[in-house]
């Protein structure tokens, strides 16, 4: 029965981390500002920095069961 939160919040982490990873590279494929008023190396940094960590929480919930 302890092993339904794991599930839900690794769930929840990957299709978030999914999701900004493809937002992500969409934007720069596209050619347009990850954020405003921001340096693009350094948006971009912290957009697949925590991208990468999302889906690695994913990962950690999801072998934990």
């Amino acid at each position: 029965m302890e092993s339904a939160p794991a599930i839900f919040a690794g769930v929840v982490f990957a299709l978030f981390g999914c999701a900004l990873l493809a937002w992500t590279g969409l934007r720069l494929r596209r050619g347009e500002p990850v954020a405003e008023g921001v340096s693009r190396i350094a948006s971009v940094t912290l957009a697949t920095g925590a991208g990468t960590v999302a889906l690695a929480l994913a990962a950690y919930c999801l072998t934990r069961l």
